[in-house]
């Protein structure tokens, strides 16, 4: 199983298949417009424009679990994502990521070997064959110097 079978939907609700991310390196990130690490958004931006162009992404999954920080529309994070972090790496719809019978398939898959997430911006590197290789906790910033670390060998530099 990789990550690049699965399908899920924009965050505007449009059916995504992971598919066109195969081949790449993606860190997928569960995310929050109101928590306090919600300034990883700058961070993370950051990386993906940085290292898009050697095969990296940032794959942003909004969730409303942790201390109720996502409360919003689909319409009011991304207004929040873009004008507050100007984040344009690709952004899913809002999803359960705690194990449980409404946990994402995606979750499910990022969970199956690895901690489900104990909070937002809880982060997973995915290789570029789709397979989870490392999670960082949420008080991992984007610019953690392991996290990069990571990221570069996944990608082969």
């Amino acid at each position: 199983m990789s990550l690049y079978e699965l399908k899920t939907n924009t965050l505007e609700g449009k059916p995504a298949d992971l598919s066109i991310y195969e081949g790449r390196v993606a860190l997928v990130v569960n995310v929050a417009s109101a928590c306090g690490l919600t300034p990883h958004y700058v961070g993370l931006q950051k990386l993906h424009d940085e290292m898009a162009d050697r095969g990296f992404t940032v794959l942003g999954f909004p969730s409303n679990q942790f201390g109720g920080q996502e409360p919003g529309t689909p319409q009011q994070i991304r207004e929040f994502c873009t004008t507050k972090f100007d984040v344009s790496f690709p952004l899913f719809e809002k999803v359960e990521v705690k194990k449980g019978p409404a946990q994402s398939s995606v979750w499910q898959f990022l969970t199956a070997n690895h901690a489900e997430p104990n909070w937002n911006f809880t982060k997973y590197l995915v290789g570029k064959d789709g397979k989870v290789l490392k999670r960082f906790e949420p008080t991992t910033t984007p610019e953690d110097a392991e996290l990069r670390k990571e990221i570069e060998a996944a990608l082969g530099s």
